[in-house]
Parts: C-alpha cells; sequence; structure tokens
C-alpha cells in the first residue's frame, strides 16, 4: 500500500469523495477500495484506511456501549473496538460465526473493528463513478455513505468512515 492518499480534514479519504472534482460523472483519479458483504449488500472503505483483515474470534463485552459496538479484540495488546455494521444499519444483530471476519481500519487515528460476513474484492476505479446518495430519509445509514459506485458485479455502498461512528463512541469504547 502506498501512502500517497491523504485524509482529507473531514477525516475522509480524498477518493471516496462526491466531489472528486466539484461534480460527479467527472474524470477523476483513481482509487482502491476493499468491498465486502453484509447480507446481500456489498460495502466498500479505502483501502488506504485498513490495517488488518482478521478471521472472526469473539470480543470482550463492555458496559454501557451503543448496541452495534459488540465490544474489544485484543490486538497485539492494543484493544479495539468492534463495531457490528448490521446492527450499526439498523438490520439487526450479526449472529457471528468462525466464518466472518473483523476488518480493522484506522478512524481518527484509532483502530476500530468493522464485523462483516466476508470479504469480496479490491476494486479500482475513477472518482469520477462516484454517484452522491439519494437522501430519501435522514438518520438512515445514507447519512453514513459518502457515495455509489456501479462496478461489473453490482453497487457498492462507500462507507464515510468519519461517520461510522461518533467520535464519543470511539473514546468511550477504547
Amino acid at each position: 500500500m502506498s501512502s500517497h492518499v491523504a485524509q482529507s480534514a473531514a477525516g475522509t479519504p480524498p477518493g471516496i469523495s462526491t466531489a472528486a472534482n466539484g461534480k460527479s460523472g467527472q474524470p477523476g483519479r483513481q482509487v482502491e477500495i476493499i468491498t465486502f458483504a453484509i447480507g446481500d449488500d456489498q460495502y466498500g472503505v479505502d483501502i488506504m484506511a485498513v490495517r488488518e483483515i482478521k478471521g472472526w474470534t469473539g470480543v470482550t463485552p463492555l458496559p454501557r456501549q451503543p448496541d452495534y459496538v459488540r465490544g474489544v479484540l485484543n490486538l497485539r495488546g492494543a484493544m479495539v473496538p468492534v463495531v457490528d455494521l448490521r446492527c450499526r444499519f439498523g438490520q439487526g444483530t450479526t449472529e457471528a460465526t468462525p466464518m466472518h471476519i473483523a476488518i480493522i481500519v484506522e478512524i481518527d487515528g484509532q483502530l476500530v473493528g468493522l464485523l462483516a460476513d466476508r470479504v469480496l474484492d479490491i476494486v479500482s476505479f475513477d472518482t469520477g463513478n462516484i454517484q452522491p446518495v439519494p437522501q430519501v430519509a435522514r438518520g438512515t445509514r445514507a447519512d453514513m455513505l459518502s457515495g455509489l459506485v456501479t462496478v461489473e458485479n453490482g453497487m457498492i455502498a462507500l462507507i464515510d468512515l468519519s461517520r461510522l461512528v461518533p467520535a464519543e463512541d470511539l473514546s468511550d469504547a477504547a
């Protein structure tokens, strides 16, 4: 992984922005994302935010956490909060099995695990292909997405990591 992709002031990787050149649909630059599944839905995060992908081994629950924070896992001595994406997106709690995965990402300088069903692929595309997320209702999972991109095998919802977990929830879980 190269380090030429920097985080914007808002914390969103610039490659996962619908404002690539001011308008979607215009040529931008190439970006790579890791795609993964939650049920039948495909999501992606900027590859530069991903630090590790590990198989599901369970977590230690913590008291008084939001429903979507499953607990913490010990990653070589670092306590990493794990977010159940299915729960965070309002689709119920994941019945995690050894077949599930935790994608370890960095959000605002802190490691966070994202519980997902399975990793799909690494996808590269031009930022000009990112389309805005239709805002049908506020307070939905659309608020946590930065855009949509169509690829040969479907549509990928791009997660805006800076909006996935409020800063106070990150500090409480750490």
